[in-house]
């Protein structure tokens, strides 16, 4: 199913998985820059205390670990974050309402993860996951979309896309050049690989121009 990416749609149609009283986990995919923070904190914003924003971006793997591994130059890959990690807490998340779940965030600021930084509290009943891997058919990965209730993917204009990517890296410290240079080879590589992954999403949302500013 694909939507044009309204936000008001959105947001009504988050509003309508919340049925009863049970914990809603709702995913939102998509390439690097596509805006999946953006939107996943608008629809909370929006939803109002009883919704929570939980970033794959917490199981980030630490440079040093990188390092030992040679990955480094990769961050961001999927082999470069504790895929089991974050599915255990996404299973708990599911499974555990009565008591507070911590979650790992990701300072962009000083690339790396905090941990324990996001409390997903019992009266949180809506819990948005976003991250580029949610769909992607690999091990580990492929544990994740049997644990959500929906996922969306992000679709968006790659020459946008690109260009937020690289006033990002350049807000976090790198000049243009290089940071030119780090999404022509690094996240250009995961935008191919999860583009592969859109036609696994319940809905495909045409994301509007301000996403992911």
């Amino acid at each position: 199913m694909r939507d044009t990416g309204r936000v008001d749609d959105l947001i009504d149609r988050a509003r309508s998985l919340l049925q009863g009283d049970r914990r809603v986990l709702l995913g939102i995919c998509g390439p690097p820059g596509a805006g999946k923070s953006t939107l996943a904190r608008q629809v909370a914003d929006e939803v109002g205390p009883a919704a929570v924003v939980v970033a794959m971006d917490g199981f980030h793997l630490q440079d040093d670990e990188l390092a030992r591994l040679g990955r480094l130059d990769r961050k961001g890959a999927p082999e470069t974050f504790d895929v089991d990690g974050y599915v255990a807490l996404v299973r708990r998340l599911r499974e555990t309402t009565d008591r507070p779940v911590y979650a790992p965030a990701f300072d962009r600021d000083r690339e790396l993860s905090l941990a324990a930084a996001t409390p997903v509290l019992p009266e949180h009943r809506l819990v948005l996951t976003e991250g580029n891997y949610l769909l992607l058919d690999a091990p580990g990965w492929r544990e994740v979309p049997g644990l959500l209730d929906a996922c969306w993917f992000l679709d968006v204009d790659d020459d946008v896309r690109r260009e937020r990517l690289v006033a990002r890296h350049v807000r976090h410290g790198r000049d243009r050049q290089e940071a030119a240079a780090w999404v022509r080879r690094s996240d250009e590589a995961n935008a191919r690989l999860v583009a592969a992954t859109r036609d696994r999403a319940d809905l495909v949302v045409a994301a509007p121009a301000w996403m992911g500013r």
